[in-house]
C-alpha cells in the first residue's frame, strides 16, 4: 500500500532575518520583543515535526528530503532581475525585499529548498510513488508575486512546483485550494489569465493583503471563471468553513476536474492564532482534509499534495498539522488537541451561523453566474 510522503529539511527552520516586533519593524517607539520578532518563526514548523516524532506518526510516513529548486524552475515564475537581486543580497549579508520580507545570508538557497520540497512532493505524487504528500515548506510562498515578495513569502513555492510538473509533461490541469487565513494573492496573480489552473482561496475577509481577495476577482481573459475567492468575515467558525467547503469548494473542483489537487495548507485560521480572528480548530482542518481527499479520489485518482503555508500559534499549529497528517495517512493515531475543548465553546451562536450561511449562499449564486460552479 502506498504511503503518505512527508518532505522536510532542517535548513528550512534556519530561515530568518529582520528585527520585528510582530509585524512592526523595531525602531522609534517600537521596542524589541524579548523572545524574538517575526510571527513567521521556525518553531511552529519545528514543533510540528517534533510532535510527529514523539507521537509515533513519523514512523508511519515516508520521511523525505529534496533537492533545491533549480534556477530554471524559479525562472519560470520569477524574472531574472528579481532572482539576481535576491541572490545578490543573499550572498552578501541578507537584507529585505518587497513589503517587509527579510532574510539572512543564504536566504536565497533556503527559499529555493523550500520550493524544492513542494516540487518533489508534487512530482512524486504525479509519478505514483506515494498516495499523497505533505511538504513542510518554509519560507512560505502563496503571497509572493513574480517580482515582489510580501507576507513572509520570497518565492512562489506552489506555482514553481506546478510549472515544473507542466514542463515535464506530468500534468495538464491543476486545482489549488488555499485555506490559509490570508488571501493567496500571489498564486492568484500568477494564474489570473490561465484556464489550466483553478485557484480557490478561502480566507478571512480583508485581513492580508488589505483590499485583496474579493469575490469579484474571477480571472481575466482565458482565466475568467477560474479564480474563486471566498472571503469570510471575522468570527467564522467550524460550521461556516465546512459549509463553504461543501457549497463552494467541492462543486468548483467537480466542475473543473483537475488532474491533481494542491492545498496551500495554512493553519492561521486557528482559534488562537495571533494574525487572524477566525475560530477554526484542528477538527476543522481534519474535516476539510477528509473532504479534499474524497474529492481527489473521485476526480484525480487520489492525487493530493499539501504545501505548508502560514500558522503562527506555536502551541496549536502542531496539533492542526498532526490532525491533517493523521487523516492523509489513514493512521490509527489520534491525538487529543488541548485547544479543541475551548474551540467548541467559542463558535458563533445560531444567529451568526445563519448569517454566514446566507452569505455563502449569496456567493454560490455569484459563482454560478460566472460558471465556476455549474
Amino acid at each position: 500500500m502506498l504511503k503518505t510522503a512527508f518532505f522536510w529539511n532542517e535548513r528550512c527552520f534556519w530561515h530568518g532575518g529582520g528585527h520585528y516586533a510582530s509585524i512592526a519593524p523595531v525602531g522609534g517607539m517600537v521596542q524589541p520583543l524579548a523572545a524574538g520578532g517575526s510571527p513567521e518563526n521556525p518553531e511552529t514548523k519545528r514543533r510540528l515535526k517534533s510532535l510527529l516524532d514523539v507521537s509515533g506518526l513519523a514512523k508511519e510516513l515516508e520521511m523525505l528530503d529534496a533537492e533545491t529548486a533549480s534556477y530554471e524552475d524559479l525562472n519560470r515564475i520569477h524574472p531574472a532581475s528579481y532572482l539576481e537581486e535576491f541572490k545578490g543580497m543573499s550572498d552578501a549579508n541578507g537584507g529585505e525585499l518587497g513589503l517587509r520580507t527579510p532574510f539572512l545570508k543564504g536566504g536565497y538557497e533556503i527559499s529555493a529548498l523550500s520550493a524544492g520540497l513542494v516540487k518533489a512532493a508534487l512530482l512524486d505524487v504525479l509519478d505514483g510513488k506515494y498516495k499523497n504528500a505533505y511538504a513542510l515548506s518554509r519560507p512560505p510562498g502563496h503571497h509572493c508575486l513574480p517580482d515582489y515578495p510580501n507576507g513572509f513569502c520570497l518565492l512562489a513555492n506552489i506555482p514553481i512546483a506546478i510549472e515544473a510538473a507542466i514542463a515535464a509533461k506530468k500534468v495538464q490541469r491543476v486545482a489549488v485550494v488555499d485555506w490559509d487565513v490570508h488571501h493567496g494573492n500571489g498564486t492568484e496573480a500568477i494564474y489570473l489569465e490561465r484556464d489550466d489552473v483553478l485557484t480557490i482561496s478561502l480566507h478571512q475577509e480583508n485581513n492580508y493583503p488589505p483590499d485583496s481577495g474579493a469575490i469579484e476577482t474571477i480571472g481575466e481573459g482565458d482565466g475568467r471563471g477560474h479564480n474563486m475567492n471566498i472571503p469570510l468575515p471575522p468570527g467564522a467558525g467550524h460550521d461556516a468553513y465546512i459549509y463553504a467547503f461543501d457549497t463552494l469548494v467541492l462543486p468548483a473542483l467537480e466542475n473543473f476536474k483537475p488532474d491533481v489537487i494542491v492545498v496551500a495548507c495554512g493553519f492561521d485560521a486557528s482559534l488562537i492564532d495571533p494574525l487572524s480572528r477566525m475560530l477554526a480548530s484542528s477538527y476543522t482542518f481534519r474535516e476539510m482534509t477528509i473532504k479534499i481527499m474524497q474529492a481527489a479520489d473521485d476526480l484525480c485518482d487520489g492525487k493530493l499534495v499539501m504545501a505548508h503555508e502560514g500558522g503562527y500559534s506555536e502551541v496549536h499549529v502542531p496539533f492542526c498539522g498532526h490532525a491533517v497528517l493523521e487523516t492523509m495517512s489513514g493512521s490509527k493515531i489520534c491525538l487529543d488537541d488541548p485547544i479543541e475543548p475551548r474551540a467548541k465553546y467559542s463558535q458563533p451562536n445560531a444567529r451568526f451561523s445563519g448569517y454566514y450561511r446566507d452569505l455563502i449562499d449569496e456567493y454560490l449564486e455569484h459563482f454560478k453566474s460566472v460558471n465556476t460552479i455549474s
